[in-house]
């Protein structure tokens, strides 16, 4: 199958921000400000040229990220289920064949995104694809020639047609996204190219990332 001209009218996405946000606090930090707006509305603005159908999973403040988005949905699954959670009930509400999810704490992703994860499961017929981006980590050293790529597991594109079998591995007890990709045919989509924005992955875990960024 090769991408058409209007590949967004195929993918639905999520905004995943169902977290405890532990590490800012236990703030919602889906609602936490930059660049005077809520991170989750950055996220919304980038994603919607990129998509035809948007949602966002909470677990909190439902109406306040109502506001936002007409869809908001809380995880169904029991405890913290984590990520997985989140990519569950995306793929069981999607309105279109794919689905993306992203963090709602990288609001810098790129305007291609989609199309580049699209394009790269329509050409292997892959089940996933993951977004790789070049580790800038301060333990890199600068003098590297080639950094690491490193896995953002949660930046990815899945087929609608998944949910069942998600839900029978997260029966088993599974809540690992890297467990999810191995059991399913994953592909990896790399921005490492000269033109990639190398901030674009930025996550913002803490208080301190958020406005180190800003």
């Amino acid at each position: 199958m090769q991408p058409s001209a209007l590949f967004q009218d195929d993918i639905s996405a999520i905004v995943l921000s169902a977290g405890q946000g532990l590490r800012m606090g236990g703030v919602d930090k889906g609602l936490q400000m930059f660049k005077g707006k809520p991170l989750v509305q950055h996220m919304l603005e980038r994603l919607g040229p990129q998509v035809s159908h948007l949602m966002v999973n909470a677990n909190r403040h439902l109406d306040l990220y109502r506001s936002f988005c007409d869809e908001v949905w809380a995880d169904e699954e029991p405890g913290l289920a984590g990520p997985l959670a989140g990519f569950l009930v995306g793929l069981e509400k999607a309105k279109r064949p794919f689905l993306m999810t992203v963090p709602c704490d990288t609001p810098l992703i790129p305007l291609d995104l989609s199309e580049r994860l699209y394009r790269a499961m329509s050409s292997t017929q892959a089940d996933m694809a993951v977004v790789r981006s070049v580790d800038h980590s301060p333990k890199m050293s600068s003098q590297d020639d080639s950094p690491p790529l490193r896995a953002q597991p949660v930046l990815c594109m899945m087929r609608g047609h998944l949910a069942p079998r998600l839900r029978q591995f997260m029966t088993r007890g599974e809540r690992k996204v890297s467990a999810w990709s191995r059991e399913i045919h994953t592909v990896w989509v790399d921005y490492d190219q000269p033109n990639d924005e190398p901030k674009a992955f930025s996550n913002l875990n803490t208080l301190e990332d958020l406005h180190a960024l800003e």
